[in-house]
């Protein structure tokens, strides 16, 4: 039977249950949800390092009932000798996917961590920063047991990660595969973390930490330097919103996807299913989901080089002008491009009905691969999404922020109810979201119901470049013949509970002060009630 958790002191839901703990002890010592958050950040860096690092990027959706929600748009930016000339002179028509040269975007989560904390202090928060990077601390210096994907991936990427510089050091176990089970330590990350509790966030960009990762960074050839991390800063922005018949739902601004994920269920909602996980419902959505993606594949980027408006695609007008283009009874072809990404997303509401939505990524399962030994601190490979070519959309230039799958969401009901979802996944996050949330506001199933049930995803499985679409095995046999039937061009993958389709989340909070939390059984994580 499947159960949602439910409490009234406050719940958090990460996809590896220390992180999940790491929240709620900060929830149950009378923190608050950007607190909460705050350590849980750290402790997922340290617990899921295939997944995410402080070396990557993060995004932020935070509210407080009766106020307008605040995003946080941590994103590093190319650095300055990251120029086309650089790569090309280089004999290089792509960015390399690994080592040094794929290391090219300033990481930008910890920025968002100093965010954060402004608005932890701007609700009463209390506990220091040391408090609050604590349980990180522990698991770096005491080892952390390694998780089935972690040693998967591992394996699975070996070849192309063991020869970048650190990762051997820091990630594998005498040279080889760290297995399920063993204890795997990160002392250089824990002393790291530990810094930056005494000393404060800021020392990553501007302190000791900064000129130590510049220094390692330089010596392995990458083009981000000391100057690159000083400049980096987080930014306040005003999420993108659009309204549904029951709710107003919220996601990131560009560089990320976020328009589309609201596209998608702003598009379905004018569509008139009735029931979900029959034709109509799936088929609708994965029809929606390719109006969307066409949108963003034309427009979506870093925000200073956009020409338009991305809220001018979010009205209900211009939702169901091109909800209109959808045949809901033939499928529309799709050879498009697809987007890899390996992620982390979290959630969490206080017992004040504040709430934080987060999402933290290196891009690709261990980013670079580049580790650096002074701090420990492994690099993404975010800047790859950038193009060698002139006259490309996500073309390279110094300074720019890389396009971002990342994106953190949130819905505020008409009754009152407020959620925080999300999910990790590149192409698959808009798609698993619009799956979580339909399922419960729309259709009304129970929260770890939407969660748990069978999903899709149109695009890319892990490590592979397909464009079709997949199917977990617990689909009804005849649903999926209908939609070969109208065009679909899919495969059934062989999982009931499959990896592809994300590690999703979702937290509630009703009129009454009534939580509930549902964690993805594809995952670690857990939901954690204070």
């Amino acid at each position: 039977m499947i159960h949602t958790k439910r409490a009234l002191g406050g719940v958090f839901v990460a996809p590896h249950h220390l992180a999940a703990q790491a929240g709620r002890d900060v929830l149950k010592e009378g923190g608050n949800a950007a607190e909460a958050m705050i350590a849980a950040a750290a402790a997922i860096a340290v617990v899921y390092p295939h997944m995410n690092s402080i070396g990557g990027d993060g995004f932020w959706l935070l509210s407080e009932p009766g106020k307008a929600p605040v995003g946080i748009d941590a994103c590093g930016k190319a650095a300055a000798k990251a120029t086309r000339a650089f790569y090309t002179e280089q004999g290089f028509d792509a960015i390399p996917n690994r080592g040094p040269l794929a290391a090219l975007t300033a990481a930008g989560t910890v920025g968002g961590w100093i965010k954060a904390h402004e608005v932890a202090t701007q609700w009463g928060g209390h506990l220091p920063l040391n408090r609050l990077l604590s349980d990180a601390v522990v698991h770096a210096r005491n080892g952390v047991a390694v998780s089935s994907s972690q040693e998967r991936l591992t394996r699975v990427k070996f070849d192309e990660l063991s020869t970048a510089p650190g990762f051997a050091e820091h990630l594998l176990m005498d040279g080889q595969v760290p297995v399920e089970g063993s204890v795997l330590k990160q002392g250089a990350l824990g002393d790291t973390l530990a810094r930056m509790g005494q000393v404060g966030l800021d020392d990553f960009y501007r302190g000791e930490l900064a000129q130590a990762m510049a220094d390692d960074l330089a010596r392995v050839g990458s083009p981000i330097s000391l100057a690159d991390l000083n400049n980096h800063h987080a930014q306040f922005v005003t999420p993108l919103q659009t309204e549904l018949n029951n709710s107003t739902i919220y996601n990131m601004t560009p560089p990320t996807q976020g328009m589309a994920s609201l596209m998608i269920l702003g598009m379905f909602d004018t569509l008139g299913v009735q029931q979900a996980d029959r034709f109509d419902y799936l088929h609708g959505m994965v029809e929606s989901t390719k109006q969307a993606f066409l949108v963003r594949d034309r427009y979506c980027t870093d925000p200073a080089y956009m020409t338009v408006n991305p809220s001018d695609f979010l009205t209900r007008e211009a939702l169901a002008e091109r909800a209109k283009k959808i045949d809901m009874k033939q499928a529309l072809a799709w050879p498009q491009d697809p987007w890899q990404g390996d992620t982390i997303w979290m959630g969490c509401i206080d017992s004040e009905g504040r709430t934080a939505s987060f999402i933290q990524s290196v891009f690709w399962e261990f980013g670079s691969g580049v580790v650096c030994p002074s701090t420990g601190v492994m690099w993404q490979n975010r800047g790859i999404s950038f193009s060698l070519k002139e006259d490309a959309l996500h073309r390279l230039e110094p300074g720019r922020k890389p396009f971002h799958t990342l994106n953190p969401a949130m819905a505020r009901f008409k009754d009152g109810r407020s959620m925080v979802y999300g999910t990790m996944g590149g192409e698959g996050q808009p798609q698993t979201q619009a799956a979580v949330f339909s399922r419960y506001a729309l259709f009304n199933q129970p929260l770890q119901t939407a969660v748990t049930a069978p999903r899709w995803l149109l695009g890319r499985t892990w490590g592979e470049q397909s464009t079709t679409l997949k199917l977990e095995s617990r689909f009804d046999a005849q649903l999926v013949a209908q939609l070969r039937d109208a065009g679909h061009v899919l495969e059934v993958l062989p999982e009931a509970f499959s990896d592809t389709m994300g590690h999703a989340g979702a937290v509630v909070r009703h009129p009454n002060g009534m939580m509930e939390g549902a964690a993805d059984p594809r995952s670690d994580g857990s939901v954690a009630c204070a």
